[in-house]
């Protein structure tokens, strides 16, 4: 089953580290990226930019609103998401907590189960 971990900071946060420190965390990180890969259990994951460079499309206005920044003004922001393979949610969950240990700080990760969708073939995952 695949599951998505979004993972949520502050940019505020985030932005005051040095180079050296997001290095730092970025080669924690890459430890589980590797063994998560070794494993078959890593598909797609991306680091977002900040919600300064993001634009919003509103649905339900016509025509439709387009605004600068990010849907939602939080506390924290989601910064990246994983889309891991796992045999379990226990096993994401087990997943997000390593991710957490080499990334620590304020915020959180959010795990889903995904339901893949490949236009054109008719395949999809089942629901969890």
């Amino acid at each position: 089953m695949l599951y998505a971990i979004l993972c949520y900071n502050s940019e505020e946060v985030l932005g005051a580290w040095t180079q050296e420190e997001d290095d730092a965390v970025m080669a924690r990180l890459e430890i589980v990226h590797k063994r998560l890969a070794a494993e078959g259990k890593l598909g797609p994951a991306a680091r977002l930019a900040f919600t300064s460079t993001a634009t919003t499309l509103m649905k339900g206005h016509q025509p439709p609103l387009v605004i600068d920044g990010p849907y939602a003004e939080t506390k924290e922001q989601m910064l990246g998401f994983y889309v891991v393979d796992c045999d379990s949610q226990d096993e994401a969950v087990a997943i997000a907590q390593e991710l957490e240990q080499a990334n620590p700080g304020v915020g959180g990760y959010e795990i889903r189960p995904v339901r893949l969708f490949l236009p054109g073939t008719g395949s999809k995952t089942p629901a969890a």
